[in-house]
């Protein structure tokens, strides 16, 4: 967990003031280290019969695909407002720095899948708590959430219901991840 901690580069106000972005594209560029990020995230998740990966625009897309590929299981899309092109689902929630809203294809989801949702980053947990209320308006069975980061001073983890939950680094605070 060193070597991805070292590959992960804090952005001061980005893309707002006061907020400190996680850039995971140097974990990304590193084989052996995406490789590493890929099989933790999947592992806890290997034996849960997991049917399909719900990614969460943008960067759970890349994590998430990944995963679902490790696990041998479909791919699903959580995408910002108005970016799919079929009938959709929304879900508005608030995050750490404004408000938004996500959506997935009515179809995307079958009623009884098995569902891991999968994020780079839990902080307020406002998107992921959105992606899991789609997941359950369309009948799937969560579960679980992986993470990359956890930004364990914002709490995000209450909105995700009591689910279960990986997050491979965490750290209290904006800054440096433990």
């Amino acid at each position: 967990m060193e070597r991805l901690r070292s590959l992960i580069r804090d952005v001061p106000d980005f893309p707002r003031p006061g907020i400190v972005f996680k850039d995971i594209t140097l974990l990304l560029g590193d084989a052996a280290a995406f490789h590493a990020a890929i099989g933790a995230l999947a592992a806890p998740y290997v034996d849960q019969g997991v049917d399909l990966v719900a990614g969460i625009e943008s960067r759970g897309f890349i994590l998430g695909g990944a995963v679902a590929d490790r696990l041998g299981a479909g791919f699903a899309l959580v995408r910002k407002e108005g970016r799919l092109p079929s009938t959709r689902i929304a879900q508005a929630y608030t995050l750490e720095y404004g408000e938004a809203v996500v959506e997935m294809h009515s179809d995307a989801v079958a009623p009884g899948q098995r569902v891991l949702i999968v994020d780079d980053l839990l902080a307020t947990g406002g998107t992921a708590g959105a992606a899991g209320a789609l997941v359950d308006r369309l009948g799937g069975d969560i579960v679980g959430f992986a993470f990359l980061i956890e930004l364990s001073a914002l709490g995000g983890s209450v909105a995700l219901g009591g689910r279960p939950y990986t997050a491979l680094l965490r750290t209290e605070t904006d800054g440096g991840i433990a």
